[in-house]
C-alpha cells in the first residue's frame, strides 16, 4: 500500500481526472502542524499545549462531545481562530480548504456565482459537476435560497477547489440520502486529505482511517477509522477511572500517615508531606466527564392497536406527483422510516398520515387515543430570540400555574434550570438566546420540550442533525423502550438501520414503496424492485426477445441479489438467536408484556423474512447452474 507520506494532491475531486496512483520521488512534508495551542473563551480553556499534525493523504474522523470544541479546532486548523498561544504552521505552497457552516454570501447574485469566485477562468464546470452532485441549482438567488442550499454551496465550492486539505464541519447535513453516497465516493477517490466532523457513523466508517477524539480540552489520535472508536474510548475511560481510583487510594494512604507519623519525623519527611500536596492537588485538577444527557421518555398511554390506516391515497402540487395510490397500515409499536431525496415529499406524506394534511384521493384512518409529539426538523418550535429558560416556561404545556421558575415535566413539576441540567446545559445558559446554541445544543433544547409531553405517537423529522454519537445512543436506547409509534424521516443510514422495523421508501413520480427492515434491507431488495418496475412500465412491443441461452443465466441485478443474500440470511439468523435468547427469559411474559409481543412479533417476521431469503436464494443459484 502507498503511505500517506507518498500520495501527492489529488486533480479536483469532481474534474474528472486520473485516478492512477502516482508515487511522489520523496517523502513529503506535514500539510498542516498545530505545536503548543492554548485557547480560551470565556474563562474556560478550550485547548492547553495541544499538539497536531495532518500528513498528506490522512483521511481523519474528528469526534467529541457537542460542546468539546470540534469546530473551534477546525477553525484553528484552519487560520480562522486566532490561538493565544502556540504555532500553527501550513508549509509555503499548500492549500487549505474550510467548508463553512454558515458562509458569507453577500455581494453575490447566485449560488453559482459565490461557488465558483476564486477559481481560474475556465474551470467553473467543476460547480456545475459538484452541483448536480449535492443536488442544488447554482443559478438560485441568493437572496432566496435555503440555509441548506447555502451549506451545499459551501461544500460545492471547496470540492471545485480541491485544496490539498479539506476541512469538513459536517458536510451531510442537508444532504439527501443519495448526495450523501455521491460526496463518499468523491471523498473515496480523491487523494487530498480531510478531516471530517459528522454524526453520521456510516460515513465516517466508509471514509476514514485515522480518528482525532476531543475530550476535555484533551486530543488523542488513533491510527484507525471511525470503526472500533467506542470501544477504544471506553478502554480509555477505565483506564482513566483505574488509575483515578489507585490515586485516591494513595492519597488516603498517605493523608492516614500524616496524621499519625508526621509528629515524629516532622523535619526529616517535610518533601513527603509536600508530595501529599501536589497528590491533592493533581486529583483537584482532573476534570470530570460530562454526562449524557437525561432523556426520558414517557407513554401517554396505549394507542389502539391500529395507529394508522391509509388507503390509496395520492397528492399533487400541480404537475409534481408527490404520491399515487399509497397505502399504509400502521400499528402500535411499529417504527416506520421514510426515506428518499430531498423535496420529494417525505414530510407532506407524513403530514398526510397524521391528519395534518388532506389527500387530493384516498382515504387516511387514524386510531384512538393518540398523543401526537413532534419533532421538526426546522426547529421551527424554537423562537431564536427568547431565552432558554423562556422556551421551557413560556410553552403552554409545560407551564405550571403560578410558578415563573418550574416547567411540568411528563406531570410533574421540575425547576427550569435543573430540568435543563439533564439536557447537559449549565446555569448560566439559561437565560441565554436561543440564537447563541450550536445545532446540536438547538436539537438537545428542541428534545427537551419533547420528552416533557406524554405521547404514544412519535413523528421525528430529522431528529439526528447536530447531535453526538453519545446522545445519539441514548436517544436510540429511548426509543428502542419506548411503548408507543414512532415514524422517522432521516438521512442517517445507521441510525435507520437501528430504529425501523420498515422503511417507506419514495423514489419519485409519485412512487411510494414499503420494505421491511431498515436501510440496509432496503438497499439489499432495492435494485430487483427497480428492475421489475422497470419492466412493468416498458411497453410490451417494445420489450427485446431473448433467446433461450441468454434467458438462462443471471442478470446483472439478479447477481448483485445473489451475492448480497447470504450476509442478509446471516443478519436474520443472527436476529433471531438473539430474540429467542430473549424471549427464554424467566418471567418475561408475566413481567414485560409489552417487551414480550414486541419481541414475538420481530420473530416471526425475522423467520419469515430467514424463510423468503432462502427459497429466493435457491432460485437463483439453480438458475445460475442451469
Amino acid at each position: 500500500p502507498i503511505s500517506p507520506a507518498q500520495v501527492p494532491p489529488a486533480p479536483s475531486p469532481v474534474d474528472g481526472g486520473s485516478r492512477a496512483p502516482y508515487l511522489a520521488p520523496m517523502a513529503r512534508a506535514p500539510l498542516l502542524q498545530l505545536s503548543q495551542i492554548s485557547l480560551t473563551f470565556g474563562g474556560n480553556p478550550v485547548f492547553d499545549g495541544l499538539d497536531l499534525v495532518v500528513q498528506p493523504g490522512d483521511r481523519v474522523a474528528l469526534v467529541g462531545r457537542n460542546g468539546s470544541g470540534k469546530s473551534t479546532l477546525m477553525k484553528v486548523m484552519a487560520g480562522l481562530v486566532e490561538a493565544d498561544q502556540g504555532l500553527r504552521v501550513v508549509p509555503p505552497g499548500v492549500t487549505v480548504g474550510y467548508m463553512e457552516q454558515d458562509p458569507d454570501l453577500s455581494g453575490f447574485a447566485t449560488l453559482g456565482d459565490y461557488a465558483a469566485s476564486g477559481l481560474p477562468e475556465g474551470e467553473a464546470y467543476r460547480v456545475s459537476v459538484a452541483a448536480e452532485g449535492l443536488k442544488f441549482d447554482p443559478e438560485t438567488p441568493v437572496s432566496s435560497a435555503s440555509g441548506g442550499e447555502r451549506r451545499r454551496a459551501a461544500l460545492a465550492k471547496l470540492m471545485a477547489e480541491a485544496p490539498e486539505l479539506m476541512l469538513l464541519d459536517e458536510p451531510t447535513n442537508h444532504l439527501d440520502i443519495q448526495a450523501i453516497e455521491w460526496l463518499e465516493g468523491q471523498l473515496r477517490d480523491t487523494r487530498a486529505a480531510f478531516v471530517l466532523i459528522s454524526h453520521d457513523r456510516a460515513f465516517l466508517r466508509a471514509l476514514t482511517r485515522a480518528t482525532l477524539w476531543i475530550d476535555r480540552g484533551q486530543v488523542r489520535r488513533r491510527e484507525a477509522g471511525f470503526e472500533g472508536f467506542e470501544d477504544w474510548r471506553e478502554t480509555v475511560w477505565a483506564e482513566e477511572d483505574e488509575a483515578r481510583h489507585k490515586l485516591d487510594r494513595k492519597i488516603k494512604a498517605e493523608a492516614k500517615w500524616a496524621v499519625e507519623g508526621i509528629s515524629a519525623r516532622r523535619k526529616r519527611n517535610q518533601g513527603r508531606v509536600r508530595a501529599l500536596a501536589a497528590l491533592r492537588a493533581d486529583r483537584a485538577a482532573q476534570i470530570r466527564r460530562q454526562g449524557t444527557a437525561a432523556l426520558e421518555m414517557e407513554s401517554s398511554g396505549q394507542s389502539g392497536r391500529k395507529v394508522i390506516e391509509a388507503t390509496g391515497i395520492s397528492k399533487a402540487y400541480g404537475d409534481k406527483l408527490i404520491v399515487r395510490d399509497f397505502s399504509l397500515r400502521v400499528l402500535r409499536g411499529d417504527r416506520v422510516a421514510f426515506v428518499g431525496p430531498n423535496g420529494v415529499g417525505k414530510t407532506t406524506l407524513l403530514k398526510m398520515l397524521t391528519g395534518e394534511l388532506a389527500p387530493d384521493k384516498g382515504s387516511v384512518t387514524l386510531g384512538t387515543n393518540l398523543e401526537i409529539a413532534v419533532f421538526d426538523q426546522s426547529r421551527a418550535q424554537l423562537d431564536p430570540e427568547a431565552s432558554l429558560w423562556e422556551s421551557l416556561t413560556g410553552d403552554p404545556s409545560m407551564k405550571v400555574s403560578g410558578a415563573s421558575d418550574q416547567v411540568l415535566v411528563r406531570g410533574n413539576p421540575r425547576h427550569v434550570v435543573a430540568y435543563l441540567k439533564d439536557f447537559l446545559f449549565d446555569e448560566a445558559q439559561a437565560r441565554a438566546p436561543v440564537k447563541s446554541l450550536s445545532g446540536g445544543e438547538k436539537a438537545r433544547l428542541l428534545l427537551a420540550k419533547l420528552m416533557a409531553k406524554p405521547s404514544n405517537l412519535l413523528i421525528l423529522d430529522e431528529p439526528t442533525n447536530d447531535l453526538d454519537v453519545e446522545t445519539l445512543d441514548l436517544l436510540q436506547d429511548i426509543l428502542g423502550e419506548f411503548d408507543g409509534t414512532v415514524l422517522l424521516v432521516s438521512h442517517d443510514r445507521d441510525f435507520i438501520d437501528r430504529i425501523a422495523t420498515q422503511t417507506v421508501a419514495l423514489e419519485g413520480r409519485g412512487r411510494a414503496t414499503v420494505y421491511p427492515g431498515g436501510w440496509s434491507d432496503y438497499a439489499a431488495q432495492r435494485p430487483e424492485a427497480e428492475a421489475e418496475i422497470l419492466v412493468k412500465s416498458a411497453p410490451s412491443e417494445a420489450k427485446p426477445k431473448q433467446d433461450a441461452k441468454k434467458a438462462e443465466g443471471l442478470s446483472f441485478t439478479e447477481r448483485k441479489r445473489l451475492d448480497a443474500l447470504p450476509a442478509v440470511m446471516e443478519r436474520l439468523e443472527a436476529e433471531i438467536a438473539k430474540l429467542t435468547e430473549f424471549l427464554s427469559a424467566p418471567g418475561l411474559y408475566e413481567n414485560e408484556p409489552v417487551k414480550f409481543r414486541k419481541a414475538s412479533e420481530g420473530l416471526a417476521e425475522r423467520q419469515a423474512a430467514l424463510a423468503a431469503a432462502e427459497e429466493e436464494w435457491l432460485a437463483l443459484a439453480e438458475k445460475e447452474g442451469a
